[in-house]
């Protein structure tokens, strides 16, 4: 076109409809609308009308659904963003911190979303992180990305590995390695959250990213809440989380409608005897063989009172007791994880547990009852249905339904539970984390993977981060998109 202005056009690059319409011989809407009553309009010229506003009208709907288009990956938005978040992956998995001193990572967190523009507390429950994103009146979401780290030593050989020891809370010099993929989570959460600052425009409401302390003690969601989280901050309508696996490849991702991890409780039992020469047992009560038969009688706890649908597990992970071969200890201390879904059946599991070791103390004449110790344990994560339904419909939209997979329950367990005891509907989905041709050799082979707290788990980095980014993206702006 020569002279003049050039035509204008859409931010996609085509026409605008004014233009489209003279280039037609027609008028634009506004004109056409208010002469229709005093005009003869040409059937020829409607059809011709009709035509040119079809594509419009489609385009019109792609806009309402656009979740199922802007957020494919790889999409130029989470382009945008990936060397960011991979920045600060590589740091957090270089630098990991125990659970309780993660001073360093809730720094690096807080800071990466004052930049962003959100409103950061810290040191809440701990060392927890709080930053709230207000984008009018609408839902409130919360992401949950976990702080911690774990005393495993990191033998998976990438250049960016961890070398870093520190001394526990016994003093113990211990390795730390991100083997539960904690620094995967924070950085796909602010991705997300970096995202949703830019897209102010497609969402309402209150956004709002915890990172949390303390998941692998299972005790900084407790710490947070009973700090205030859902009082001193906007209480969440959804409270929302991932976790990676080894069970799916990445770029896929799992979910699980209702109970998806379980109840966990540890128990110290501690057996009494009395001690004397290995040479003349007929002088003590060993303690030793009162442990051992102990432990044989636990197991008929699941196999014989607990109803076979009811999963249910009880590991006696340690036990110690004596100082040499030919001297009978005068006590044994067993260390158990408890494992359920439901809770009359971990109120019977550990009832049931303190039971046995009394009347097995009691058959060998020990010296005074066992002493059993609860020492710590949390809730299972429960995803609530309907919501968990909902986001796995729009993932499959926004990925492909060969993409999003229903998951079995696991028997692990995480604090994440503790949101949805203060009523909140949480859901928590399983983010693929394993390179899918390795994935694919070990399931031909019959071949493990290596999985969370594993010394040897190692994320397959970018399909990982940016599928992460792209489900809490569709699943939070399902949640509070301008519908």
């Amino acid at each position: 076109m020569r002279g003049g202005a050039s035509p204008r056009r859409t931010a996609g690059g085509r026409l605008s409809l004014r233009v489209r319409l003279r280039a037609a011989g027609l008028r634009s809407p506004g004109s056409l609308w208010s002469n229709a009553v005093t005009t003869n309009f040409h059937v020829k010229n409607m059809k011709r009308l009709l035509l040119l506003l079809l594509p419009l009208t489609a385009a019109s709907f792609s806009v309402t659904s656009w979740a199922a288009e802007a957020w494919r990956a790889p999409s130029t938005q989470i382009d945008s963003v990936y060397s960011q978040v991979e920045s600060l992956y590589l740091d957090l998995h270089r630098n990991p911190e125990l659970s309780y001193h993660e001073e360093k990572t809730a720094a690096k967190i807080a800071d990466q979303l004052r930049k962003l523009g959100y409103d950061v507390t810290t040191g809440f429950g701990g060392t927890g992180v709080v930053g709230v994103f207000k984008n009018g009146s609408g839902p409130v979401v919360m992401l949950r990305a976990e702080l911690d780290a774990l005393p495993v030593p990191e033998k998976t050989g990438l250049p960016y590995a961890s070398h870093v020891t520190t001394h526990d809370d016994r003093g113990v010099e211990v390795p730390v390695m991100h083997a539960c993929g904690h620094d995967l989570h924070m950085a796909i959460g602010i991705g997300t959250a970096a995202l949703l600052a830019q897209n102010k425009d497609r969402w309402h409401g209150t956004f709002i990213y915890v990172g949390q302390p303390a998941e692998e003690r299972i005790g900084g969601a407790k710490a947070m809440m009973k700090e205030g989280l859902f009082t001193r901050f906007p209480k969440p309508d959804f409270v929302f989380a991932v976790h990676d696996s080894n069970g799916l490849p990445a770029g896929k991702v799992g979910y699980t409608p209702g109970f998806s991890a379980s109840n966990a409780d540890s128990v110290n039992v501690t057996i009494y005897g009395v001690g004397g020469h290995g040479s003349a047992p007929q002088e003590t009560v060993d303690p030793i063989v009162i442990a051992a038969r102990t432990i044989v009688s636990w197991q008929t706890i699941v196999s014989r009172e607990i109803d076979p649908q009811d999963p249910a597990v009880i590991t006696v992970g340690t036990i110690h007791g004596g100082t040499k071969n030919n001297i009978i200890p005068d006590e044994v201390v067993m260390g158990l994880t408890v494992r359920s879904y439901n809770d009359e059946v971990r109120k019977h599991l550990l009832a049931s547990i303190e039971r046995i070791a009394v009347a097995e103390s009691a058959a060998a004449g020990a010296p005074k009852k066992p002493l059993v110790e609860h020492v710590e344990g949390v809730g299972a994560v429960y995803n609530d249905p309907p919501t968990t339904t909902r986001l796995a419909d729009r993932l499959k939209q926004v990925m492909g339904d060969s993409n999003v997979v229903i998951a079995r329950p696991i028997m692990a367990s995480d604090d994440f539970a503790e949101y949805r005891f203060a009523g909140v509907p949480s859901v928590m989905l399983e983010l693929g984390a394993v390179n899918p041709e390795k994935y694919a050799e070990a399931k031909k082979t019959g071949e493990a993977i290596p999985g969370p707290h594993s010394p040897y788990f190692a994320p397959d980095r970018e399909p990982s981060l940016k599928t992460g980014i792209e489900v809490e993206m569709a699943a939070i702006l399902e949640l509070m998109s301008k519908h």
